[in-house]
């Protein structure tokens, strides 16, 4: 009875033992996996290019400094094709496309034309005299969500007096129609407009995503008269962001504070569009486009040949040709600010 029951006693030991060297070669093995894992975000998320920062920073301190160092200089440019018809162009290859950043020719690093997912936040103007517009809003905003990639992150800021997301606290981003509708029914039309810091507040939130590509959609008639924020300050922050904003003018003909030369200023200098539709009901049409502007996109990165100055202005062009394709058109961001902590970079390369 004595030898079965220490017997006994040492299998235990021993499958304590070897589940105690299992249990740390598993931590071993994560503790590995997580550590490229961070290092192949800080790869791809791109800090900088994206106006991406890193949602969370973990506790691994010097190692994620070295991550941005690393990356902060790399550029992401999202960039559409139209032809002399203003019809896309698709099945462009990496070598029809020239970039030039304040006149010096880039040198692509690497090209995309696949639809890879989006983080897209959709601004929308609760202010009172959005009021009549409110249904066909919350109708074209689904419908562009239902044209969406199915990996899409997706967020909802309603606007009027004051700046409020759609979904809960915990919940950034959302991919469920349901949820997307209750986000943007949440909140009654009433009070003034604080334009200036609902962009704000979608350009900073986007910085919690972990997608490259990172849209907003803006709907609204133009006009701030509740803001703590100012156009300059704002239009600063999406310069530094590299997210493309997209602006659907809403007009009422006895609302005076109505500006569409800022909804248009916001669209050319991030390489969206702005739409001033006649009737609230043409919305529908107009998101429905949005979305296949955004899935038929071509990705362009480089990373830039002429030292950094921060807060300096960076100009970019980039231009398109193809055989028996006719003149071919590009919209891509107008250019981009260089945030302080960018690295400089030596040689220069040709001009156009």
């Amino acid at each position: 009875m004595t030898e079965t029951i220490a017997s006994e006693r040492h299998i235990r030991e021993a499958n304590g033992k070897r589940s105690l060297i299992a249990r740390m070669r598993i931590f071993r093995n994560n503790t590995v996996t997580w550590w490229w894992l961070n290092v192949l975000i800080g790869l791809v998320v791109t800090p900088f290019a994206c106006g991406a920062q890193v949602p969370q920073p973990s506790q691994s301190g010097a190692g994620d400094e070295y991550i941005l160092r690393l990356n902060a200089n790399l550029v992401i440019l999202s960039a559409t094709v139209l032809d002399r018809h203003h019809a896309l162009v698709s099945g462009l290859g990496k070598n029809d496309f020239h970039v030039y950043e304040d006149g010096v020719l880039q040198q692509v690093k690497d090209f995309s034309r696949d639809d890879v997912p989006v983080a897209v936040g959709i601004l929308v103007d609760n202010s009172a005299s959005m009021a009549p517009k409110r249904s066909d809003v919350i109708v074209a905003a689904l419908a562009f969500a239902r044209s969406s990639n199915s990996q899409d992150q997706m967020f909802v800021v309603n606007f009027n007096d004051r700046v409020s997301f759609g979904l809960l606290p915990d919940q950034p981003f959302t991919d469920r129609q349901e949820q997307l509708e209750g986000a943007l029914s949440a909140i009654n039309t009433i009070g003034q407009t604080s334009l200036y810091d609902g962009i704000a507040a979608g350009l900073d939130h986007l910085k919690q995503a972990n997608r490259d590509k990172r849209v907003l959609i803006l709907i609204s008639d133009g006009g701030d008269n509740a803001s703590k924020h100012t156009l300059a300050q704002v239009l600063g922050m999406a310069r530094q962001s590299f997210v493309v904003i997209y602006a659907i003018g809403i007009f009422n003909e006895q609302d005076g504070d109505q500006n569409p030369s800022v909804l248009m200023r916001f669209a050319k200098e991030t390489g969206g569009e702005a739409f001033f539709p006649e009737s609230s009901r043409d919305i529908l049409e107009i998101c429905k486009g949005i979305a296949r502007d955004i899935r038929n996109q071509y990705t362009l990165t480089y990373v830039p040949r002429i030292a950094s100055q921060v807060g300096k202005y960076r100009a970019i062009v980039v231009k398109a040709s193809a055989d028996n394709r006719g003149r071919l058109f590009v919209r891509t961001r107008a250019g981009y600010s260089v945030p302080p902590g960018a690295p400089k970079n030596g040689s220069r390369g040709a001009r156009p």
